[in-house]
């Protein structure tokens, strides 16, 4: 009885799991800023190598 009343008090798992959800949130926020920024580079490249062309 004492074990599963120390299983149930443990919040060790929960505080994983947290940490996880964390991290992915930061991940897919990273990947959005990351895509959002590389096209508006592409773009600046793009116009910057139509200045040089002509």
């Amino acid at each position: 009885m004492i074990r599963v009343s120390a299983f149930i008090k443990d919040e060790k798992g929960t505080t994983a799991i947290e940490y996880g959800l964390i991290a992915s949130l930061i991940s897919v926020a990273a990947i959005v800023a990351f895509t959002s920024v590389g096209s508006k580079l592409s773009r600046t490249f793009g116009y910057v190598a139509g200045q040089l062309n002509t």
